[in-house]
């Protein structure tokens, strides 16, 4: 037999205590049958009767060969027995017997010769039933190979959890022999397992009789203590013929191979997955800096386990809105910024990274140097002293990091459109797995996708610093001065670069102490729009040098803006008398003004609207002009109509909020702007805005020489 069984122990002394039989001689029906030396049947066991049919009373007494054999045979068991009684030694053989009923039957049996204490000699019979002895043995002989070739780990434990049977697959499996296993307890047999769950285990299936089914295990055994293995074990109570439990079987399948498929699909999945949620979180904006953080979340997200620390630095020439220029492998040195810093839990090695916003120039030695002067990757499998020098900033950080346990680095660089922008960097301190080759496939998947919504940020954070420059260099900076009026303004670009652009205002110092006033929007956004912006404010204050009606400055405009590349813009023009306390005004398709009364609410003004400029060309442009007597104390109120509109809200109630905002006690003018665009602004809002609040003041009337009888106060 190949399978290996524990030996049997007998106790000593004071250890003999009774114990439960097994089962198999109940399975055999053992039969003992005793003759004296005649042949006479002195001695008969129940399972004797249940074999040959006979009863006790009618078996006692009678001579064996006359009940129990056919006349053919009687010869031959009359020598048999002759032999046997003389000395001749035991007799074991398969006969045919005859049944109380009359049949014939097939009995095995083993015959011996014994003695008496006073030298009587008589012979026991054993005696069982062919066919059962027969059958056993087929169950044997299927049994046995079945165990020992079997290609699954096959383990017996007794009701104390002690190996007494382990197949050969078993020993492969687990890594140690079948002697090593026997008489032990998997806890004493196995110290390399968790073996605690595995006896519990075989303690609830010895306790309830329900099998437990495919368990599963991992762990390393000493046969394999390089690569971790995968285990589905199965647990089944076992009983004798009476319904006793004597132990338990385990079957044990090595399942490594499915299991490494399986977490190899699990992980292809969560590389994936990470993926999918780089192209939805990662660029959801063109801001430089929120984009670079975006990814540095990312990567040491719970869902996505890629690094414990990251780190997103660009060229400092990328942020110049030029051509990145990545330092060659010989010229060393590169000045970087760094962009963002994330951990995947709160740890001390973040203050190991440059600080974000901080241009530092990294020498030739660092790896993140190296990794944008060859634009590819650099990947420290196991993290040495040495190599922490090329990793930290200095040697402060070098010993931080080795303290907070960083042994695997990465770094790849970002790369958009054929260039290097920069390099994200990663670090594993208390995930215990070095980076591999995946992982720098997968992490520069994710840096060439972050780096086109870098790449695209920085261009477009150059383009709104363009079109914010432009803008504010063509507005007025401060307001002038105005004869009779107190200005305040503002200028707000959009939350975007393409809100940036169209929207203007003046104030404009005409003859005679008078001002124009001047709040227009170019349509369109950009650096395109501030360049026509720019056109028509110069237009305007030109037109404004000529004391012109407002309508007519307003019907020049329309015919300048019509000449204009596909222009059109909306405006409002007041112009302002102080000596006769007399505002003119005309809208070209633009937000009406408020007027705002001393003692009075607030009203919207009802003034012919106009066509926008560029939409009435030569054909002549219908605007008209109102007049508006003004006292000390009241408030023209000018803005675009990024301050009153928006995607979510009806016009008509965001007017009605502006009045709202304007009504009561007046605040300064300064604050008065900064309520309404607190109340009214939106931080993410994609248009800018424009506006002017005038505030009337006392001025003297002219004399008779034309001329104001007493200088203008501000």
């Amino acid at each position: 037999m190949v399978t290996s069984e524990a030996p049997r122990v007998e106790p000593g002394p004071e250890k003999v205590a009774p114990s439960e039989p097994g089962g198999l001689l109940d399975v055999l029906s053992v039969a003992a049958v005793v003759l004296d030396a005649k042949g006479r049947i002195t001695l008969w066991s129940p399972q004797a009767q249940d074999l040959f049919g006979w009863s006790a009373e009618e078996a006692l007494g009678s001579y064996a060969a006359e009940l129990l054999v056919t006349d053919e045979y009687v010869d031959l068991v009359l020598d048999l027995f002759a032999k046997v009684m003389a000395g001749g030694g035991a007799w074991a053989g398969v006969f045919p017997v005859r049944h109380k009923d009359g049949s014939s039957r097939m009995v095995e049996f083993r015959n011996m010769r014994l003695q008496d204490e006073h030298g009587g000699m008589y012979a026991l019979g054993i005696a069982c039933d062919e066919a059962v002895v027969r059958g056993v043995e087929r169950d044997l002989a299927l049994a046995v190979p079945l165990v020992a070739q079997s290609p699954l780990g096959l383990a017996v434990l007794d009701t104390d959890l002690r190996y007494v049977l382990v197949n050969p697959m078993l020993e492969r499996i687990n890594g140690i022999s079948a002697q090593e296993h026997l008489g032990r307890t998997p806890g004493e047999a196995l110290p390399f397992l968790d073996t605690k769950v595995i006896e519990a285990s075989m303690r609830q299936v010895l306790e309830s009789g329900v099998p437990l089914l495919d368990q599963y295990g991992i762990g390393r055994t000493p046969s394999d203590p390089g690569r971790e293995r995968a285990w589905s074990g199965s647990y089944y109570r076992l009983e004798d013929p009476r319904g006793r439990v004597i132990g338990v079987a385990l079957v044990v399948v090595d399942v490594t191979d499915s299991y490494r498929a399986a977490g190899e699909a699990a992980e292809a999945r969560r590389r994936l997955d990470l993926i999918a949620r780089a192209s939805v979180t990662v660029g959801t904006t063109l801001d430089l800096k929120r984009t670079a953080r975006e990814l540095a979340d990312l990567v040491v997200a719970d869902h996505a386990g890629l690094a414990d620390l990251a780190s997103v630095d660009v060229l400092d020439s990328v942020l110049e809105g030029g051509v990145a220029t990545a330092p060659g492998p010989r010229t060393g040195r590169a000045l970087f910024m760094a962009l963002a810093v994330s951990a995947a839990y709160e740890t001390a090695s973040v203050r190991a990274a440059d600080p974000v916003g901080e241009r530092t120039t990294y020498a030739a030695e660092r790896l993140v140097t190296r990794c944008v002067s060859t634009g590819r990757p650099v990947l420290v499998s196991h993290i040495g002293r040495a190599d922490l020098a090329h990793i930290a900033r200095d040697e402060t950080a070098a010993t931080l990091l080795a303290r907070e346990g960083a042994h695997s680095y990465l770094a790849v660089p970002l790369t958009a459109r054929g260039q290097v922008l920069g390099a994200l960097g990663l670090l594993r301190t208390r995930d215990p797995r070095p980076f591999d080759h995946d992982d720098v496939t997968l992490a520069g998947e994710l840096a060439t996708r972050a780096a086109i919504a870098i790449d695209n940020a920085r261009w477009y954070q150059h383009a709104t610093d363009t079109a914010l420059t432009l803008q504010r260099h063509l507005l007025p900076q401060p307001p002038p001065r105005s004869a009779g009026l107190r200005i305040a303004y503002r200028y707000q670009p959009a939350a975007a670069a393409s809100g940036i652009g169209g929207d203007w205002f003046d104030a404009i110092p005409q003859p005679k102490d008078k001002t124009a006033l001047v709040v227009g929007d170019v349509m369109g956004h950009g650096v395109h729009a501030a360049a026509t912006m720019g056109q028509l404010r110069t237009a305007t204050r030109t037109l404004a040098d000529l004391g012109l009606d407002p309508a007519r400055v307003l019907r020049h405009l329309d015919h300048i803006t019509a000449e204009l590349d596909q222009t059109i813009a909306t405006c409002v023009y007041a112009t302002w008398d102080p000596h006769r306390s007399r505002c003119r005004v005309a809208l070209a398709g633009h937000p009406p003004p408020v007027l705002i009364r001393s003692g009075q609410s607030p009203e919207l003004l009802a003034l012919p609207a106009g066509v926008p400029l560029g939409t009435g060309g030569l054909g002549g442009a219908d605007f008209e002009t109102t007049v508006l007597d003004l006292v000390p104390g009241d408030r023209l109120v000018l803005y675009t109509d990024g301050l009153v509109e928006t995607r979510d809200d009806a016009l008509d109630e965001r007017l009605d909020l502006l009045l709202g905002l304007l009504t009561g006690p007046g605040l300064p003018l300064e604050a008065t702007c900064d309520r309404l665009l607190s109340a009214l602004r939106h931080p993410d809002a994609a248009d800018d805005v424009a506006l002017v609040i005038a505030h009337v003041r006392p001025h003297p009337p002219l004399s008779a020489a034309g001329a104001a009888t007493a200088p203008a106060r501000w």
